[in-house]
């Protein structure tokens, strides 16, 4: 459907290395990555503000690295949407439409299916400056696909919105997409956000792509310690690989489904460690004693450091907490499967 094959794109003090990913016709693809890594860059080299240095773009079998953007058959919404302001929410909407000399009637028959699809019927009257932040982005997204584009691009289209309206519009993007189908192309430097919406995931830093899998295969297998930081294993540890094992310290090994030998980077995310007061006995093959160093109540969860030898962090919920009466000090046991022991 879309194919980045070999891209550069150099703009000074930045440049884009040599881009590679195809996503699938009606996939909803997210570029993960920190500020500033470029991720907005390739969005603006797909729709055609920029051209490349060097490689090519493909959409739908057609190289379109050198067409104009009116010509991509593209819509893009921008972070901070780019409503027109002396415009109505329902010019706004319209613009694409008008721009194409469609006539009345179609442009009539597409705002009404868009703007019921989005639930902003009663909002074509009113002017940008009078919308809330989640009303705006509404706006924005039906401006883009009311030409039924044949791509949609999102930059960070859930960044400027508070957290409520930002697990709506989350759950209104994962419905319109199931709705009409439309390949998407979705930035964020949200982990949260990329496995709840993306089917695939590419992760870039420094202006490459770095990793590219589905949410599980990116989150519990990142391929490096970059990636394994910044989707939040946190629990990344240095050591030397045996056989079916990783020994970190002499005293402290942990057992692995690895068949990696010599010096590795062992990654555990903190969700797949039980805390318990006693030894737990199960089919898990690693269970450490430690003592709580460090305690912190987030909200729904805690998230706990233990000391076993090795600096362990641990979620658990606030029931959890409360019933095992946990404390800063305490000695406790760390239980984790041989599986979810990830080895660089």
């Amino acid at each position: 459907m879309l194919q980045l094959k070999n891209l550069w794109k150099n703009l000074g003090d930045f440049q884009l290395k040599n881009i590679n990913f195809t996503i699938e016709e009606k996939e909803y693809f997210i570029i993960l990555g920190p500020t500033g890594t470029g991720k907005t860059v390739i969005l603006e080299v797909i729709a055609g503000m920029y051209r490349p240095d060097k490689g090519e773009i493909w959409f739908n079998g057609k190289r379109i690295s050198d067409l104009y953007p009116e010509q991509r058959d593209i819509g893009f919404v921008y972070q901070d949407y780019a409503l027109f302001p002396h415009l109505t929410v329902e010019e706004n909407i319209a613009f694409g439409l008008k721009v194409r000399k469609r006539n009345k009637e179609i442009i009539s028959t597409s705002l009404y299916e868009i703007v019921s699809l989005l639930g902003i019927e009663h909002l074509l009257k009113r002017y940008p400056s009078t919308l809330s932040g989640g009303e705006q982005q509404r706006t924005a997204l039906a401006r883009a696909l009311i030409t039924s584009p044949g791509l949609l691009l999102l930059d960070e289209p859930l960044s400027a919105l508070d957290p409520r309206t930002k697990q709506i519009f989350q759950e209104e993007l994962r419905r319109i997409h199931r709705k009409l189908g439309t390949t998407t192309v979705h930035i964020t430097h949200d982990f949260s956000e990329a496995i709840a919406l993306g089917d695939r995931i590419g992760v870039m830093y420094n202006g490459e792509i770095v990793q590219v899998g589905t949410p599980a295969e990116v989150f519990r297998r990142p391929n490096s310690r970059f990636v394994a930081e910044f989707v939040g294993a946190e629990n990344i540890i240095p050591g030397k690989a045996v056989e079916g094992a990783v020994r970190i310290i002499p005293d402290v090994e942990i057992q692995t489904v690895s068949p990696k030998i010599g010096d590795v980077i062992l990654t555990i995310r903190p969700e797949d460690i039980i805390i318990s007061r006693e030894r737990v006995i199960s089919s898990a093959q690693n269970s450490l004693p430690g003592r709580i160093v460090h305690l912190a109540n987030q909200g729904p969860i805690y998230r706990i450091t233990i000391d076993s030898g090795i600096m362990l962090t641990a979620l658990v919920s606030p029931q959890s907490v409360e019933q095992m009466a946990l404390n800063r000090g305490d000695n406790i046991w760390a239980t984790f499967k041989s599986a979810a022991v990830h080895v660089l």
